[in-house]
């Protein structure tokens, strides 16, 4: 279904097109990228690699459109918004399709991931007229040694243009995230899709067309990004970026950014504590849930077990029994563990597990890989100096640090170089508020895994884990910028008695 029927226009050839100034056009290159399938390594779609000059004029088309489009009055925006939002629920057959092949998502997830991305395109434009409809009324005699001689308004006003890069994991989800916000706000916006996840997002932005968006608003450009990454990131028509990805590849776009505003979430090593007064089935429970849904690939994963020494044992074995019941193969039969998205991050997870095995861990299932698809393992007894306890692995490994005590664990967490998210499993209200207090994370749940929904709720993370916060109303309020009028009076302004 990928490129057929009302998404024929994508499609040029074999090769998906990037899309600027209202058309999907194929690259002046002649280039193209490989798009694999991470089930069997081959290429599954090619997507055209854009020129520096193209990657520019999708810049000036959007500068252009957005001073229109900041004209376009509030509800007419979230009319657009809706209306998008419905052809993407219409089409999330063949987006799902696409996300099976290029990211080797479970079906079931893939329908879920674009019928989620259509609420929250929505969510997010009701949320827009409640935010950017007000704005603020100050006089001057509240401040010491002033008459009321001044008044003063505040209002929201547009950045311009807004570049969002969303990551392989969810390509369609995590660009609405950021486009939405933008554009209700009355940006701009220049999309870099991931390579793995390009025609899942080329498909996405196809419904934003369809939508009947203005000219030039919208870019989808495909890139190779180890020639054109700083160009884009860098470029000077650029009024913000949004960025989920990779800790490196964040850091050194925020280190060029110069005053650029940053929202950038770029992963974690979320811990999940387990006090001795814990319901035991319901931690082992959000384990699985949370370290092996999508097989590890998501960033509010679970990435580290720290379970005091008194429950461990039991802990370990209620996991380990339901570590036998997940299943595993390709993602087109709704398997529980699927392929990871390539041989590089394959050849990673191995070599955390390896290095954790050769330093004295218990292996709690047998190693087993064929090709990018990996068997669930739980890594027990893991020690600081191990890799695994620190490093973020994105695949089905989980290891289990036992600790003394909920001290220790917090020390534990708060010494990574990451701070996402954090949970801690207690039944009792004051531990777990004290942990929550303790711990150096953005987000602290209380009796269940890490999550990133739902889509309005605050997101962020301290430390290598990000800047700024998401969620749909803090993106919207990360996206403008405040404008100030003064009005000057000739003289004091009171109420008339």
């Amino acid at each position: 279904l990928a490129g057929q029927g009302p998404f024929k226009s994508v499609l040029d050839g074999d090769v998906f097109c990037y899309y600027a100034d209202g058309e999907w056009k194929t690259s002046s290159s002649g280039k193209s990228l490989a798009v694999l399938n991470p089930s069997n390594g081959k290429t599954q779609y090619k997507v055209t690699a854009c020129t520096r000059d193209e990657v520019n004029k999708a810049f000036q088309s959007a500068k252009k459109a957005q001073k229109e489009w900041a004209k376009v009055p509030l509800c007419k925006r979230a009319e657009y918004l809706y209306k998008a939002a419905a052809i993407l629920k219409a089409h999330k057959t063949p987006i799902a399709e696409c996300l099976v092949r290029e990211v080797a998502k479970p079906a079931k997830d893939s329908v879920t991931e674009v019928v989620r991305s259509a609420d929250l395109i929505v969510y997010t434009a009701e949320e827009g007229i409640r935010i950017l409809s007000q704005g603020k009324f100050l006089v001057s005699d509240s401040f010491p040694g002033n008459d009321r001689n001044k008044l003063c308004f505040t209002s929201k006003v547009p950045l311009g243009v807004v570049l969002c890069i969303p990551p392989f994991n969810y390509p369609v989800n995590l660009s609405v995230s950021k486009l939405g916000p933008a554009l209700i706000a009355g940006n701009a916006v220049v999309l870099k899709p991931p390579t793995q996840g390009a025609v899942s997002a080329i498909h996405m932005m196809h419904c934003f067309h369809l939508a009947g968006f203005p000219k030039g608003l919208l870019s989808c450009v495909t890139i190779k990004v180890s020639e054109l990454g700083d160009y884009l990131t860098t470029h000077p028509m650029v009024n913000c970026i949004s960025f989920t990805g990779g800790c490196e590849t964040g850091i050194s776009i925020s280190r060029k950014a110069n005053m650029v505003p940053l929202q950038m979430e770029l992963g974690g090593k979320d811990a999940f504590i387990v006090l001795d007064d814990a319901d035991l089935e319901a931690a082992a429970t959000n384990v699985i849930k949370g370290g092996f849904a999508f097989s590890g690939q998501r960033c509010t994963a679970v990435k580290v077990v720290l379970a005091q020494e008194s429950i461990a044992d039991t802990l370990v074995s209620k996991i380990n029994a339901k570590v036998a019941k997940l299943t595993v193969g390709p993602p087109e039969q709704d398997c529980d563990i699927v392929p990871v998205v390539s041989d590089a991050s394959a050849n990673f997870i191995e070599g955390l597990v390896s290095d954790a095995k050769q330093k004295g861990a218990k292996l709690c299932q047998d190693w087993k890989r064929q090709g990018n698809l990996i068997w669930p393992i739980l890594v027990d007894k893991v020690k600081p100096e191990m890799r695994i306890a620190w490093e973020e692995p994105f695949g089905p490994i989980i290891p289990v640090i036992r600790i003394k005590t909920q001290e220790e664990g917090i020390k534990h967490c708060n010494a990574s170089r990451y701070g996402l998210q954090g949970c801690v499993f207690t039944q009792s209200l004051d531990r777990a508020m004290q942990v929550s207090d303790a711990m150096e994370t953005g987000t602290v749940q209380i009796n269940a895994a890490p999550a990133r929904g739902p889509d309005h709720f605050p997101f962020q993370g301290v430390r290598d884990s990000g800047i700024g916060s998401q969620g749909i109303t803090n993106s919207i309020n990360m996206m403008v910028k405040i404008k100030t009028t003064v009005m000057n009076l000739p003289s004091n302004s009171y109420t008339i008695a």
